[in-house]
């Protein structure tokens, strides 16, 4: 023992606590202790802020650390529910002396009680000697990941390594644990949750043993039957690369040993092999592999060193290296009373199996030796020599009922009992049958919280696993806690089996009820699961069955309920589809109230892999009659934020209104162009010889025959106008008429005979065509209204009889030849 200099306590670490009334947040005084850190440190990053000073000097932050004695303020009515106050030290070691000791206290900390309290030791030992920590106050046990202590006391054992923090493992109070060992750095961490009393217990520190594993554990096995199991580092995840960790087992005088190893993963090598090697005073090293048979029956001391070896983690598939170590332990010609208390065990048979013939076990129940012992009442068992892998112990029920109104009407508590520790064994499996009406369904829930569906990807790591089979058929699927299964039901016979992997200690702490089941209506499908996703937390379901296919002509709908502004994206991976000879598989998504399916294909029909759901739905399988192959698949459903639909709805049908009107646009656009172009070249041109025509493209006027009177493409305003028609009688080219008639189009080779009339002007002579650049007539000036009747054509079709009749110039107006 150190001296009381030299040990730290963290006794002192929290005085005083003032509540203000004036800022509506409470206010402490901490004084941390010597060589002490006190930090409030909130996990959220929101919500709450802790502050020290005042006026200009006031800081506020989510984390604060702190070394002197300081007044510090919180601006939240509550901030025990946010934040964590963590108590560190650090404790160094040289090649000869360590500088404390670790002493976890409550002293002046009750201000604190309704805050989580984390203590933690930084350790950091002298090469090549460890740092050792002895658990001489009552010793520690190792727990699986999961699981929490029933004193609620978690310490967490890390080492330090330049590749990385090692999980040593995690440990409650009172064990078979007596010391650790860490190379180089550690930490030691005990977590306690809020409104917790810390229980007061001291751990010596002092220096270790030159070691060559990243830790050593020592263990003192009990006497009597006894069994201790260890998890590997890490656990349930992979021992490091190429590490090595060894643990020292002390047994008792007069006793035999057994190791098995549990829930073993193998690593794919590189180089070198994964092994472990047994030594022991007296005999030589044993190096076996993993799935060796381990030792049996052995007597004395004993280490064991787990090595790994150099792992390929790019293969996929490849889980690293595993495993959970069971040691039993019991007193050579031991002979162990055993009685069993049935009102402990409720409606439950108790099995206990004798699954090694070849052992020294002998099993008796009321003086009678059997190889199987099933308890139903109170009974008196005899064990000599009994090992636990000697043993199995199970435990059935079968709750059934012939109509549904005689069936219980509350559901119905499946029990784990709790079993004496007399027993060779603890209990390994209960198995519930449960046999509905034929009109009936059997309904499973947890009252713990959803269930999740242990599955690649999506693996259970909780020591409890449940097992829902049919009975006489096929496994509908394994279950555990913590997942987004509220309830299943099954339209036929169902076991249900409680599995344990981890030993005495689960079953003591899951004594509990730990599924309700209970008998419901009918169903149309064969199995309903009902599903309610959260987000950032993808779920896998697999059809039922699963990796092998569902049953012929088997129906399976899961009910997903997706919360409001989300939506729901479905993935089908692994699917697997037959050849039916009968039927068809279908995959069909349909939400909830709608009258159209969202999805459905065939397995005929190609898969999508992904589809996308706005809204609570239902996703229905079933199954043919499969020629060969097997209907199966796994579907992971993940929740994200919904996209505004109406909004996207709106943008398509606007995009889509754009294209068609540029569309219309462009075709507008070339049809009046084209129009354009045609009427810039259809221009009317006044030929002073008699002939009109178009020019451009036209080609020439057209002989008598060709020519169509009064026909005309277009005639230009500007050009044609009455009183070229005075001008044509003064120069000799119309007669006594009134009305114009067109020059049948002679060529300039055919003249016809000049004729005269009887004022000696010429007729129907033949003139020249005048280009346009030559100089025609002057325009002369009219008056709006008349150019607007010569536009009209009024100059054809109406007779001004008054202006005509006082013409000097022009005769009696006459039809045109050929008439209108």
């Amino acid at each position: 023992m150190s001296s009381p200099a030299g040990r730290i306590s963290l006794q002192g670490f929290l005085l005083v606590l003032i509540v203000s009334t004036v800022s509506g947040g409470p206010k402490f005084t901490v004084s941390p202790g010597h060589g002490t850190v006190l930090t409030f440190s909130n996990s959220q990053g929101k919500g709450c802020q802790v502050c020290t000073g005042s006026g200009r000097s006031r800081r506020c932050s989510v984390s604060l650390s702190l070394k002197d004695n300081t007044l510090v303020e919180f601006d939240c009515t509550r901030p025990q529910d946010v934040f964590t106050v963590e108590v560190v030290q650090n404790i160094e070691c040289t090649a000869k002396t360590c500088s404390g000791h670790i002493v976890p206290t409550d002293s002046g900390s009750l201000p604190f009680l309704d805050f989580t309290r984390r203590f933690i030791w930084n350790l950091k030992a002298s090469a090549p000697k460890a740092l050792r920590m002895d658990f001489t106050d009552g010793g520690l046990r190792q727990i699986a990941p999961s699981e929490r202590c029933p004193d609620g006391h978690m310490y967490t054992l890390q080492v330090i390594q330049t590749t990385g923090t090692v999980a040593v493992g995690k440990y409650c109070r009172l064990g078979s644990i007596t010391s650790a060992q860490i190379l180089n750095q550690g930490r030691l961490t005990l977590e306690i949750p809020a409104r917790q009393m810390l229980q007061s217990s001291q751990f010596d520190v002092s220096v270790g043993e030159e070691i060559k594993s990243l830790a050593r554990v020592s263990l003192m096995l009990p006497k009597g039957t006894s069994s201790s199991e260890l998890l590997s580092p890490n656990y349930p995840d992979t021992f490091p690369d190429d590490d090595v960790m060894e643990w020292y087992f002390q047994v008792p005088p007069k006793h035999k040993t057994a190791v098995q190893f549990l829930n073993l993963t193998q690593p794919q090598c590189l180089k070198k092999e994964a092994a472990v090697e047994y030594h022991s005073k007296g005999r030589g090293a044993l190096v076996l592999g993993l799935t060796d048979a381990q030792p049996a029956q052995t007597e004395g001391d004993f280490s064991l060193t787990l090595r790994n070896c150099e792992m390929d983690r790019t293969r996929s598939g490849s889980p690293g290296l595993s495993l959970n170590i069971r040691v039993s332990a019991k007193s050579t010609s031991s002979t162990v009373m055993c009685k069993v208390d049935a009102g402990r065990l409720g409606d439950l048979s108790l099995h206990i199996h004798r699954v090694r013939p070849a052992s020294d076990c002998v099993m008796k129940i009321n003086s009678a030796a059997k190889d199987k012992i099933t308890v139903t009442s109170n009974s008196a068992l005899t064990f000599q020599d009994c090992l636990p892998d000697d043993v199995n112990v199970t435990a059935t029920r079968v709750i059934g009922c012939s109509d549904l109104k005689d069936c219980p009407k509350a559901p119905v508590a499946l029990l784990v009992p709790l079993l004496p520790s007399c027993l060779p064994a603890p209990l390994s499996s209960v198995t519930w049958t449960l046999r509905p009406p034929q009109q009936g369904t059997v309904q499973l829930s947890s009252p713990a919280g959803p269930l999740k569906q242990s599955l690649p990807g999506q693996v259970c790591n909780d020591s409890i696993l449940f097992k829902v089979d049919e009975e006489g058929g096929g496994t509908v699927g394994h279950f555990c806690p913590r997942g987004a299964i509220q309830k299943i039901q099954v339209h036929t016979n169902v076991s249900v089996t409680w599995l344990s992997n981890m030993g005495a200690r689960i079953q003591r702490s899951y004594f509990k009820y730990v599924l309700n089941a209970s008998f419901e209506k009918e169903i149309t499908e064969r199995y309903i699961f009902t599903v309610s996703p959260m987000k950032d937390s993808p779920v896998l379901l697999a059809s039922p069955g699963w990796p092998v296919g569902m049953e012929p002509y088997s129906t399976v709908s899961w009910i997903v309920s997706v919360p409001p502004k989300m939506e729901a994206i479905l993935m089908f991976a692994n699917l697997s589809q037959p050849k039916c000879s009968n039927r068809h598989t279908n995959i069909r998504v349909q939400r909830f109230g709608s009258p159209e399916e969202d999805y459905s294909r065939r397995e005929d029909e190609e898969a999508e892999m992904e589809i996308s759901v706005p809204e609570s739905f239902y996703l229905n399988m079933s199954n043919c009659k499969p020629e060969r192959g097997d209907f199966s698949v796994i579907t992971k459903i993940t929740l994200q934020k919904a996209r505004n639909r109406l909004l996207t709805i709106i943008l398509s049908v606007v995009a889509a209104l754009l294209v068609i009107f540029a569309v219309v646009l462009a075709v507008v656009c070339v049809v009046v162009r084209k129009k354009k172009k045609k009427l810039d070249h259809q221009v009317s041109v006044y030929n002073p010889n008699g002939t009109s025509f178009l020019p451009g493209p036209n080609g020439r006027p057209k002989s008598d025959d060709e020519s169509e009177y009064h026909v005309y493409a277009s005639i230009e305003d500007t050009l044609v106008y009455t009183h070229l028609l005075k001008k044509g009688a003064e120069i000799g080219v119309y007669g006594d008429f009134d009305t114009y008639r067109p020059f049948p189009g002679h060529s300039d080779s055919q003249k016809p005979p000049v004729s005269t009339n009887a004022d000696g002007v010429e007729v129907d002579t033949y003139r020249p065509f005048r280009p346009p650049s030559q100089q025609g007539p002057p325009l002369p000036n009219r008056p709006p209204s008349h150019v607007q009747s010569l536009v009209d054509n009024e100059l054809y079709h109406e007779r001004n009889r008054t202006e005509e009749g006082n013409s000097p110039h022009l005769g009696r107006r006459m039809e045109p030849e050929g008439g209108n």
